[in-house]
């Protein structure tokens, strides 16, 4: 951080804020002008907690990763290893999506889709939030495998890979096409997938 140490308070407050509106007009549509604008403070009040876009961005992209191991991966772990925690956590990704936790869906579907082709260090903070995603989903599903509560063929890689699809599939039907019923077919697609791995 840019500058003396300021209120961490406040400057979680102006994180929060900036993670809810990237997950609208993604990371590039953060300014810290257009930030000071929001919060009603001043330009050169904002920089100082930043010192530069590219700081904030890479600021809001640790602020969206608390807020989604919260919402999504401390439920799952409140679980034991097993189907049941592979379940629990399909379940957490699809409420936190559904529920808005960020106004934009999930705030790194957003990001991911805005970043993927570039280079930079924004990007590799966001590449590496998402790997972390799938390595911890395909290690949930691994863990039911081993404990045999999938099938001992079970890929994990494979199945963690269709299960993201088919939450990712739920957020963007959800914005998209204004389809709350999205969630409950994504829902039905996760039980009738999991079953015949069973």
């Amino acid at each position: 951080m840019a500058g003396r140490p300021r209120d961490e308070g406040a400057r979680q407050v102006i994180l929060r804020r900036a993670a809810d509106l990237a997950s609208q007009d993604g990371l590039e549509g953060l300014s810290i002008g257009r930030l000071a604008a929001e919060l009603g403070v001043s330009k050169s009040g904002l920089f100082g907690y930043f010192g530069s876009k590219e700081e904030l961005q890479l600021a809001t992209i640790r602020t969206a990763m608390s807020v989604y191991v919260a919402e999504v991966i401390e439920p799952a772990l409140s679980v034991p290893p097993g189907l049941e925690r592979v379940r629990r956590l399909c379940e957490s990704w699809l409420s936190y999506s559904q529920r808005r936790v960020f106004p934009g869906g999930c705030f790194f579907f957003a990001v991911t889709a805005e970043f993927d082709a570039r280079s930079g260090r924004v990007r590799d903070a966001v590449a590496a939030a998402g790997l972390d995603w799938i390595r911890f989903v395909t290690r949930t599903v691994e863990d039911a495998r081993q404990l045999g509560e999938l099938a001992g063929d079970t890929d994990a890689d494979q199945l963690a890979f269709e299960l993201i699809s088919f939450m990712e599939n739920a957020n963007v039907v959800s914005l998209l096409h204004d389809d709350p019923g999205a969630y409950e077919r994504a829902r039905t697609a996760i039980r009738n997938h999991l079953s015949t791995y069973t």
